[in-house]
């Protein structure tokens, strides 16, 4: 990861869903904390590709849990954030407040 290697604003939601969830992190439980925390929907198809984007990055790594009868047999998969994710996280975070720092944000603008 270089120095100008940021999150996108879904990869930035997604990781941080991942950060609140733990161990019960996968794609039903991410989309439901997302929609939850921020009101905006969000498609179980974008949770995925974004989960498969972010992995294939290294920021995330997944696990298939236990088959369970309420799922037909098929188990969950399971997601977390990797050391690489979090220091992504904290990057885009602190890129964030440097663009916001200063600014008033109460203030109209036109």
């Amino acid at each position: 990861m270089t120095e100008r290697d940021y999150l996108g604003e879904f990869e930035h939601m997604i990781v941080l869903a991942l950060l609140r969830l733990e161990d019960h992190a996968y794609g039903v439980t991410v989309r439901q904390e997302i929609e939850f925390r921020t009101g905006r929907e969000v498609s179980i198809g974008a949770v995925y590709a974004t989960l498969a984007r972010l992995e294939s990055k290294g920021y995330v790594r997944s696990r298939n849990g236990d088959p369970t009868p309420e799922r037909g047999g098929r188990s969950k998969r399971f997601f977390r954030v990797t050391a690489k994710g979090l220091n992504a996280v904290n990057r885009t975070q602190r890129a964030l407040q440097s663009m916001i720092q200063g600014l008033d944000l109460a203030g109209s603008y036109s």
